[in-house]
């Protein structure tokens, strides 16, 4: 089996069946604040379970493409958005659940403006900024009981530009 995977740019359709990308892209669905800021509602499907939301920053390295990889993870109780805090592109990776495994890892590169929400359940890699520095605000979901499951992969895949 090939594992090499080419990044494919971060759009709505591309990435819906893994989650919501977070954008302010298009016309305002309506203007606030005296006609001064555009509001874009309600642009992900939050899902916390038995939780509640929980609003994180993350500092995470910075890495470069090539990129190698073998572990992804998923949250069965929350969902889980990033949101960067600088206009930076980050990587982000994704893969199907084929029986409660992942499957062929999908790779997207965000614009510099989008975050992403995971839906609950999606599997995906580890916190990838491209750029320095790799901060991120994080809702995700806060709760009693285990909300992580990894997986690592029998070999690495390499994610290319």
């Amino acid at each position: 089996m090939e594992r090499t995977i080419r990044t494919e740019p971060l759009t709505a359709t591309a990435f819906a069946p893994f989650g919501d990308v977070l954008s302010a892209s298009g016309a305002p669905d309506r203007m606030i604040n005296e006609g001064l800021c555009g509001r874009f509602h309600d642009r992900a499907a939050l899902d916390f379970g038995t939780g509640r939301a929980g609003l994180s920053v993350f500092d995470a390295t910075p890495r470069a493409l090539p990129h190698d990889f073998d572990l992804v993870e998923r949250h069965p109780d929350g969902s889980q958005a990033f949101l960067p805090m600088t206009q930076h592109p980050f990587l982000v990776i994704v893969a199907p659940d084929e029986h409660g495994t992942p499957g062929r890892p999908r790779a997207f590169v965000t614009d510099g403006s989008q975050g992403i929400n995971l839906h609950r359940g999606t599997w995906h890699g580890v916190l990838t900024p491209l750029a320095a520095p790799g901060l991120f605000a994080v809702v995700d979901r806060i709760g009693e009981g285990a909300n992580l499951e990894e997986h690592r992969y029998c070999a690495s895949w390499r994610v290319t530009g």
